[in-house]
């Protein structure tokens, strides 16, 4: 167990040497914390997490009671953003947690070094990202990571272009499972059409890639390409002068080299 703390802790203290170098780093040491997870948790470890991970309280809980007779709320300062687990630290917790038999708390160590390093690889493919899409500059406060479940299949981030007024692109890279009926269309080879002559659904190819496109009146364009099982590129488009501006925005990211960071093949 040593030797693969060491191993992460060698592949952590070398990721600033540039994006694509740190990115396939990151999924070295992903890898790593794997195989940490394997041998923390093993086969004693129990299918659920105690309450150090939190929970949601049902419908007979106190969070789940009627609010009649109560105020309403009108404010308050909300949460603030924490900063990703620390990889190293939380390895380390799960070794001691796996020393003292306590299991649940080695599992729940391991899930969060593995969000660290996920939250870290969003960050550096996010910061590969063009600095303008047709013309449209970044807008970084916007950036989203999220990680939300073992492994990559939760993983998450978006990043949006705006000129501040009324179009934008949003693009969401990673497990996006609002778009899966899109998916399964594609994969089924399915056409929709809005009328006798006009498609509002229909396949295409993003560098290569096989994709689908679509178009509402209430929300512009929607793109989709998939680079993974369960992985996709997502552009949405507003205000978008036609299908052209859409696909050539999209053909201004390396496609390829988020497939390369991400592990996918």
């Amino acid at each position: 167990m040593k030797k693969i703390t060491m191993g992460a802790i060698l592949l952590f203290l070398c990721v600033f040497t540039g994006s694509n170098v740190q990115a396939q780093l990151l999924k070295k040491l992903k890898d790593k914390v794997n195989q940490a997870a394997d041998k923390v948790v093993g086969k004693k470890v129990d299918s659920t997490v105690n309450a150090n991970t939190g929970g949601v309280v049902g419908e007979e809980g106190e969070a789940g009671a009627s609010s009649n007779g109560k105020p309403s709320n009108k404010g308050g300062a909300g949460l603030k953003n924490t900063p990703p687990p620390d990889v190293l630290q939380q390895i380390k917790d799960a070794e001691d947690a796996h020393n003292a038999n306590n299991f649940s708390d080695a599992r729940y160590s391991v899930q969060q070094a593995l969000m660290g390093v996920e939250i870290q690889l969003a960050r550096e493919i996010l910061k590969s990202l063009p600095a303008t899409i047709n013309s449209l500059p970044k807008d970084t406060l916007q950036d989203k990571v999220m990680s939300t479940q073992w492994g990559w299949s939760n993983l998450s981030m978006q990043r949006v272009y705006t000129d501040g007024k009324d179009k934008q692109l949003t693009v969401t890279i990673g497990n996006n499972s609002f778009y899966a009926p899109y998916m399964n269309l594609y994969f089924n080879n399915t056409m929709l059409q809005a009328d006798a002559n006009q498609q509002n659904f229909k396949q295409v190819r993003v560098k290569g890639n096989k994709s689908i496109i679509q178009y509402e009146d209430s929300k512009g364009y929607t793109l989709i390409t998939p680079i993974g099982q369960t992985s996709m590129i997502v552009w949405e488009c507003i205000n978008f002068a036609d299908e052209n501006e859409v696909m050539n925005a999209a053909n201004s990211f390396d496609i390829d080299g988020i497939k390369k960071m991400l592990g996918e093949q």
